[in-house]
């Protein structure tokens, strides 16, 4: 049977309650009596009951993610790193792929269904700025990815416009001078706006123009699509000498295509992508790619979430933009 406060009080001499007490790191304890009931707790092996802990403060140890995407390598890497940052905090996650659903993404931000999460990260693509205002009143509510028009709520996220004014200018710096961008199209997600807009400041940075003929149109942030946005810019530009596209995944469907039409990376055309996933360092060539710090942005959200589910009063919505870096391989030259 499992030990119980009672059995550890019993061993080491003392109430329940102090058991307690140093079970919870209650500070007013004697370091000489923390000591014994510490010792008697490892020799028989006492574990809280966290359950029956979370049940008697309203919690369920449960927080949700909520992500567009499972097979997307970028969330995939992305919720491993906040599922460790969580049960370093004795939280489980709950995975919720949207689908970038606006009524799937409100579910989720809200706690699912019956409040059954204690409290919810969300990268959402669809909810409006009121949608997320609304929600972030009645449920302790994270957004990763882009703000939306300045709500009150805990964020985290990269600088979209000068991670992808990095990007750019690394391309301009290894004398590329026709530079196109995959990621755009009217179906244009706010972080593409953002790094659109950091690649058109490069360019102008250089003393390049921005060219609408060079702007590879992709719905979806796919390897088809990056493969179907990089052969219709050889078609009208064959001349370009580089490409940044706004997540690898696009990237790697470019890198495709270039090899198809016979331009030799990086000697005819420079590559960078976005994310920086592990699926990088195993393309041919290796792909040059901005990295985001998915640990950070991870235990960030994480901890944010804790105090919000905590409860503090007052406390001020924070906006957290962890580091990021160009790792440079040979897709571009560098």
């Amino acid at each position: 049977m499992a030990v119980s406060l009672k059995d550890v009080a019993l061993a080491a001499g003392v109430s329940i309650k102090t058991v307690s007490n140093v079970v919870n790191d209650y500070p007013f304890v004697r370091a000489e009596t923390r000591t014994r009931v510490q010792s008697i707790i490892d020799e028989l092996g006492y574990r809280p009951n966290l359950s029956a802990r979370r049940l008697r403060q309203g919690r369920s140890g449960l927080i949700a993610l909520s992500i567009p995407e499972i097979s997307n390598p970028y969330f995939a890497e992305l919720a491993e790193a906040i599922v460790r940052a969580a049960e370093h905090r004795g939280l489980t996650v709950l995975i919720d792929k949207t689908g970038g659903q606006r009524g799937h993404e409100q579910q989720t931000a809200a706690g699912i269904r019956d409040n059954m999460v204690d409290g919810t990260i969300a990268s959402p693509l669809a909810m409006t700025a009121t949608d997320v205002e609304l929600l972030g009143r009645t449920h302790p509510l994270v957004l990763l990815g882009e703000r939306l028009a300045h709500v009150a709520v805990d964020h985290v996220a990269i600088d979209s416009v000068e991670s992808a004014r990095l990007a750019t200018r690394h391309l301009t710096e290894q004398g590329r001078r026709t530079i196109a961008v995959i990621g755009t199209g009217p179906d244009i997600t706010n972080t593409g706006r953002l790094r659109l807009h950091g690649y058109q400041e490069a360019l102008a940075d250089a003393g390049l123009r921005a060219e609408p003929d060079l702007e590879g149109d992709a719905r979806w942030y796919h390897r088809p699509d990056g493969y179907a946005a990089m052969r219709a810019l050889l078609e009208r530009r064959p001349e370009l000498d580089g490409v940044f596209c706004f997540n690898d995944l696009l990237a790697i469907g470019a890198l495709r295509a270039l090899r198809e039409a016979g331009r030799r990376v990086p000697d005819d055309v420079a590559v960078v992508g976005f994310d920086d996933v592990e699926e990088c360092q195993y393309t041919c060539p290796p792909l040059t790619s901005v990295a985001p710090d998915k640990e950070a942005i991870a235990t960030t959200a994480v901890e944010l979430l804790v105090r919000r589910m905590a409860g503090e009063p007052g406390l001020e919505p924070q906006e957290v933009f962890p580091t990021y870096r160009l790792v440079v391989r040979e897709s571009s030259g560098g």
